[in-house]
């Protein structure tokens, strides 16, 4: 018996109790307050009543859905947005769109010096009467 007595806690319950006041005291001090909270989408921001808020969530969500659903059958097809440049015209595998686009524009680049390297002098164009003197590019005004 002397052995189940020394296992016993005999401490006062006062104690523990102080010791848990004094933990809640301290978590009451640093938590964090409502605006916080709110900005961390934790708390409403909201002056509804409470018993009120879950269905004003619900009524927010399915308007959110419906302007949605809305938008989405109103939105233009794949084509009409190529047409318009909004997408992208690539046929490739997704994988190969970067490089495709980027051997598309090295081949611009390419023409567009083959055909400034080729171009006609001013003497040939005022020649076939496309230029005039006047318009000599080699003359100041």
């Amino acid at each position: 018996m002397a052995e189940e007595n020394e296992n016993i806690d005999s401490s006062p319950i006062s104690d523990f109790q102080l010791e848990r006041r004094n933990s809640l005291e301290k978590h009451l001090l640093t938590r964090p307050d409502a605006q916080d909270l709110k900005d961390r989408h934790i708390l409403l921001d909201t002056n509804v009543a409470p018993s009120l808020q879950a269905t004003r969530e619900s009524l927010t969500r399915n308007r959110t859905s419906d302007n949605l659903k809305k938008n989405l059958e109103r939105r233009p097809d794949r084509e009409v947005l190529v047409e318009r440049n909004i997408l992208p015209s690539l046929t490739a595998a997704p994988a190969l769109q970067a490089n495709a686009k980027e051997l598309e524009k090295h081949m611009r680049a390419d023409s567009l010096e083959h055909k400034i390297q080729n171009r006609p002098q001013p003497e040939e164009l005022i020649s076939q009467g496309i230029l005039s003197v006047d318009e000599d590019p080699r003359n100041p005004i």
